[in-house]
């Protein structure tokens, strides 16, 4: 089991899981999950591997912040994360509504990102998403995205509302149950919905920061775009223009929680790709 620590950062108190020796590899989630998306990888990646998995603000253990969901702010909370670990960079990985937040600090903050991997979202309203989007986006966006309405009508219903999306992530096949319970947890109490239902209400603002900084510059470090179902290959045909080193993969039969619907695929698929940035940092360390 990783090591749970409590950090203080922009004002607020965030749930980081941190595990294994080596070069940094910061893994950030989305909704509906904790740092426990990642129970099934964490084991492997600490082979060689820091791994530092924080429950994003306002998420899980996390502090259930007021405001700053906007993927500005979470870049300031993951570069606060990476400091106060005293790691001057990582690999980053991100699914969800991780995936702005590592694409915004990737633009913005080359030097912390070494190498960036995103799955199973869109990189705000860059062009390349047309046909994931020709029929509106997931209808949940909606519902989620009105101030003050989700959360007051899905109290006492959290569990059968978390376990839609956990069986729709998984095409059915479902999650282990002491990850699937932390989860409802999680996002049990009209707070915790609020906080959840926060991201998808910045997402316009969250949008506009992600146009600005691929106006401003590019993915220049070495870039993964892994997609699934639903969103498939959206995202890679996003990031294709703006990133100078991008591989794209799409994962068959397997849902939108990847980390936790096909992990033997994942880390197939991550090792090889962090592998080549430990050899840098090995030989960085024996010089």
């Amino acid at each position: 089991m990783p090591q749970l620590r409590r950090i203080g950062i922009n004002g607020i108190e965030v749930t980081v899981a941190v595990a294994g020796r080596g070069p940094a590899v910061l893994l950030l989630h989305g909704f509906p999950h904790t740092w426990r998306l990642r129970s099934e990888i964490i084991g492997p990646l600490a082979e060689h591997h820091r791994v530092i998995a924080p429950d994003l603000r306002g998420l899980g253990d996390s502090t259930h912040a007021v405001d700053g969901y906007d993927a500005s702010t979470l870049v300031s909370d993951a570069e606060s994360i990476l400091e106060a670990l005293r790691e001057p960079a990582a690999d980053v990985v991100a699914i969800d509504a991780g995936t702005p937040v590592a694409v915004l600090l990737a633009l913005r903050r080359p030097e912390l990102v070494r190498r960036l991997v995103v799955m199973e979202s869109l990189a705000g309203s860059i062009p390349g998403a047309e046909d994931f989007l020709a029929g509106g986006p997931p209808w949940w966006f909606g519902f989620h995205a009105v101030p003050g309405l989700a959360e007051r009508v899905l109290v006492g219903h959290e569990a059968e509302y978390i376990d839609w999306f956990l069986a729709a992530g998984t095409l059915g096949r479902g999650v282990p149950p002491e990850v699937r319970d932390a989860f409802v947890d999680a996002y049990t109490g009209q707070n915790a919905l609020r906080c959840a239902f926060s991201y998808y209400r910045a997402l316009p603002v969250t949008a506009r920061q992600i146009g600005d900084a691929v106006a401003a510059g590019r993915l220049t470090m070495p870039t993964m775009a892994i997609g699934a179902h639903p969103v498939g290959r959206a995202l890679e045909r996003q990031l294709r223009p703006v990133a100078d080193d991008l591989t794209g993969h799409l994962i068959e039969d397997c849902g939108h929680i990847i980390p936790l619907d096909r992990p033997a695929e994942l880390l197939r698929l991550l090792t090889p790709f962090l592998a080549a940035n430990r050899s840098g940092h090995d030989q960085a360390h024996d010089a």
